[in-house]
């Protein structure tokens, strides 16, 4: 039950709840602290503040209080790889990375946990590459006291799930790159893609076991990836030779290579010609000729899924077509972008 108090009389009191300043441009933040006693010095503060009543709190049994209710909101939404914040703020419970990894979001699950309206929970978007330590997810209850049956029940939709929060290491690969083409084989241009490839690996922890250079010619490919694998690779990535062009035939050669379940062309700009498949248990990526134009490309979107272990389908690759056009920024922030959420 809340009851009110004119502030002028709440000399001694007890603050239920973290009161919250904002200065436009300059700060946003607790002014006070739940659990500070109200001054008379802190009146006019107060006021300032918009404050002229303060709450008095009597708890019935079935009542819970902000801060409880985000202690138990955000240990039901935390998963592997995710660690809470010291304690709640402003009635919040923010979640961060407990480690470098992909962020993976359980979407329904946050829906019919959020679909309750008294609690909410916003995330970053599922797939989103994020640093140790950032900020992933934030929770609370909106009222200052709710009945504990609500808060239970979103504890329970969250339990359920797999869990609503997860962040996923990537293994650290060891890739051959096979560059393919006839005039970087012949030296007719230098290549380009081997740099690049390297430090977007290098960005994920992985790193190149081999490079190798092969003309346009399905057996030189194929060969060139199967002396990749010997050498222990645990990772194939492909560049060039992925259009529609008569002397592109790298898809091909990855196929004689042994590939199966071979995946080509993806509703992603860049990156529509790009492939997936798999040679046994090692992950082989085709990557067309945009991946050197462009700084990120539909690569950069799976290269992170597939070393977290996933299996890209048919299914996966369509669902990206939706936040799947680059808007080609002249300042690349990728992943602060909509790009492939």
């Amino acid at each position: 039950m809340k009851k009110t108090v004119p502030v002028d009389k709440a000399v001694g009191m007890i603050l239920p709840h973290d009161v919250t300043e904002i200065v436009k441009d300059e700060f946003k933040g607790r002014a006070f602290k739940k659990g500070h006693i109200i001054r008379h010095k802190d009146v006019e503060h107060l006021k300032r503040l918009g404050k002229e009543h303060i709450y008095v709190l009597e708890f019935g049994p079935d009542e819970i209080h902000e801060n409880e209710a985000a202690e138990i909101l955000a240990t039901a939404l935390a998963g592997p790889g995710s660690r809470l914040s010291s304690e709640p703020v402003e009635g919040k419970i923010t979640i961060h990375a407990a480690h470098d990894g992909l962020l993976k979001v359980d979407k329904d699950a946050l829906y019919r946990f959020n679909l309750l309206g008294v609690v909410i929970c916003s995330t970053l978007q599922t797939n989103t590459p994020v640093k140790k330590g950032e900020t992933i997810a934030a929770t609370r209850l909106i009222p200052l006291v709710s009945g504990r049956d609500i808060v239970d029940q979103a504890a329970s939709i969250a339990n359920d799930a797999s869990p609503v929060v997860t962040v996923k290491e990537l293994r650290k690969a060891k890739a051959g790159l096979i560059i393919t083409g006839n005039e970087v084989f012949h030296g007719r241009i230098k290549d380009k893609f081997e740099d690049v490839l390297r430090e977007k690996l290098a960005e994920t922890g992985s790193e190149v076991l081999s490079v190798s250079f092969a003309p346009d010619d399905t057996d030189a490919i194929a060969q060139a990836i199967r002396k990749a694998l010997k050498d222990g690779a645990d990772l194939i990535i492909t560049s060039g030779g992925m259009s529609v062009d008569p002397d592109d035939v790298t898809r091909m050669g990855i196929a004689k290579a042994g590939a199966t379940d071979c995946l080509y062309g993806t509703p992603v700009l860049p990156g529509a010609m790009f492939l997936s498949g798999r040679i046994g248990a090692v992950p082989v990526l085709g990557l067309p000729a945009c991946g050197m134009f462009h700084n990120i490309t539909v690569f950069d979107l799976i290269l992170p899924r597939i070393l977290t272990g996933e299996i890209i389908g048919r299914e996966e690759f369509a669902q990206m077509g939706h936040g799947g056009l680059c808007r080609n920024c002249k300042r690349c922030q990728y992943p602060v972008c909509n790009f492939g959420k």
